[in-house]
């Protein structure tokens, strides 16, 4: 492990198919009025909303409802978020959903009492929050952005084609979040692929990073082939529980901040994805998925001996009798494999883009560094150009 670094997580996670209960021990600690966020209304048909209403009901609570949060949450949906909040005088967010419900929450917590533009002081001059913070609570229903234990918050602004993402500090981190497995059981399978492909892409921004003898990297490559074992098991049978559970809770680990440390990590298919999605609306996961293959055989040239280490750790490639290039780009074609498997986009045409969307997803690309080659615009262009 090279470098120095502090690891704190300041969630509290509640795990299993009796999870749910535990929001009776979280609820006392918070005043009475709760902002319930969810989506589009899924919760109330699959019974996860009485459920909650209940305990909420039977612990005391005022419920104000703040419903419809996207699958990309909008700027407009967030100022709608924040006004409720403050006309509530809200003590506790609770999400309950996917990332982009707890992304969203996360957003409202750091803006109720600010007195500036959330977009302008978060999403562009990248400040942190200087006022009061609202507390966030998260109940999961689809694994996939390991946003219930982090403190990443995404925010999508369709007028000026840019998606977002600002991670705050640990304070902004959820208090407690409720993981049941069995929640995620009635996703339509477009969204559990797309949740495990985000989970993957998350560990390799991670993991392609550094070339030193990393005890992240040994977690990380266990993550990695805990979730190709699950994945193909779940896509066949979604409700199998220890396939669902294990899908979950790699998801957790993923962007929990652990396997981030000692690293330099690089965030390049998430900021070009992104830009995708700006201009797409398409789900999150499907977007990296679609930009991954051709940003990594971009790069792997500068970082062949952590691609090698890829393809023999997690792919199980021999290289007996090969290069090191050549195992590099079999354990890319082996993951190729098992994205055509589990279904995900393997370019960014399905996705609504098109040949004349390409300079602009490129501009609205943030450049980072951190990963084994720092882009310019126009390699990002090429990139984006692969991908179509």
């Amino acid at each position: 492990m090279l470098g120095n670094f502090s690891y704190k997580n300041a969630t509290k996670l509640y795990f299993g198919d009796d999870s749910l209960s535990y929001l009776n021990e979280e609820l006392p600690k918070y005043g009475k009025n709760i902002q319930l966020i969810y989506g589009g209304g899924s919760i109330k048909r699959n019974g996860i909303y009485d459920q909650i209403v209940k305990i909420l009901k039977d612990n005391g609570k005022n419920i104000i409802e703040d419903a419809g949060v996207m699958p990309n949450p909008t700027i407009e949906k967030l100022r709608e978020g924040v006004k409720i909040a403050r006309d509530n005088n809200v003590d506790l967010l609770l999400a309950v959903g996917g990332g982009s419900c707890c992304d969203y929450a996360k957003a409202v917590s750091v803006s109720v009492h600010c007195d500036e533009d959330p977009w302008d002081k978060y999403y562009i001059r990248f400040e942190e929050p200087t006022c009061e913070i609202v507390p966030v609570g998260c109940i999961l229903t689809m694994a996939g952005t390991g946003s219930e234990m982090n403190a990443g918050s995404v925010i999508t602004n369709h007028e000026q084609k840019l998606k977002i993402g600002h991670v705050f500090g640990e304070e902004v981190m959820p208090k407690f979040s409720i993981l049941n497995p069995k929640f995620t059981f009635s996703l339509p399978k477009r969204q559990m692929v797309a949740g495990i492909y985000d989970i993957f892409n998350h560990i390799c921004e991670q993991y392609f990073s550094g070339e030193d003898d990393n005890t992240s990297d040994y977690l990380a490559e266990a993550l990695m082939k805990s979730l190709i074992h699950s994945s193909l098991i779940a896509i066949e049978d979604p409700e199998d529980y220890e396939a669902r559970s294990n899908i979950m809770w790699t998801a957790t680990w993923a962007l929990n901040t652990l396997i981030s440390r000692g690293k330099s990590t690089d965030w390049m298919v998430h900021m070009i994805g992104q830009s995708v999605g700006a201009y797409t609306d398409a789900t999150h996961g499907m977007t990296l998925a679609a930009v991954s293959l051709p940003y990594y055989r971009y790069i792997l040239p500068y970082g062949v001996k952590k691609f090698k280490r890829f393809a023999e750790e997690v792919w199980n490639v021999s290289s007996e009798g090969k290069t090191d290039e050549q195992v590099a780009l079999e354990g890319l074609s082996a993951m190729e494999d098992w994205m055509k498997k589990i279904g995900v986009s393997l370019n960014i045409s399905e996705l609504g883009a098109t040949e004349d969307m390409i300079d602009g997803i490129t501009e609205g690309t943030i450049i980072l560094e951190g990963g084994y080659k720092v882009l310019s615009k126009d390699e990002v262009r090429e990139i984006l150009k692969q991908s179509l």
